[in-house]
């Protein structure tokens, strides 16, 4: 674990919505190096933030809203199942630790968000219609172009 600041807001919960948080408990930060451009700094300083969420430690979170969650995550889930998010954005710590915590506070949120139930509708029947005629013209047009029958 990582000392100062960021062990101090490691310990912080995350505040989704009024009635659902993620705990203190259920995140797990690992800072790793991070790839890419950046020269000297990239090889001797670790500020990529690794992430980890037990999603079952979510507080307030429903069933269905749960099963949102795994769905919209289902690519970042680790084998434990739990969710991975990454954050190499910025060139400190405390930066990529805020954008990896706002990451998890909106996948959460997104899940929260229960889908419009889709009303099936039917196509007018003057659509239908058109659509059928312009087919009828369009292989009256074909049958145009073929050879004349020899009688």
């Amino acid at each position: 674990m990582v000392t100062g600041y960021y062990n101090d807001r490691m310990s912080e919960a995350i505040v989704v919505s009024d009635t659902v948080r993620v705990p203190a408990r259920a995140l797990t930060q690992r800072a790793v190096r991070a790839s890419g451009p950046g020269g000297q700094n990239v090889n001797k300083v670790a500020t990529k933030i690794d992430l980890r969420v037990d999603l079952d430690a979510i507080e307030g979170l429903s069933e269905p809203a749960r099963a949102r969650l795994v769905a919209l995550a289902r690519h970042r889930l680790d084998a434990a199942g739990r969710l991975v998010v990454t954050s190499q954005a910025g060139r400190n710590q405390a930066r990529n630790l805020e954008d990896a915590r706002d990451k998890v506070r909106r996948l959460v949120s997104a899940a929260l968000v229960r889908p419009r139930a889709r009303v099936p509708t039917r196509a007018p029947a003057g659509v239908e219609q058109r659509r059928l005629d312009v087919k009828r013209q369009r292989a009256a047009v074909k049958r145009g172009r073929s050879r004349p029958a020899d009688d």
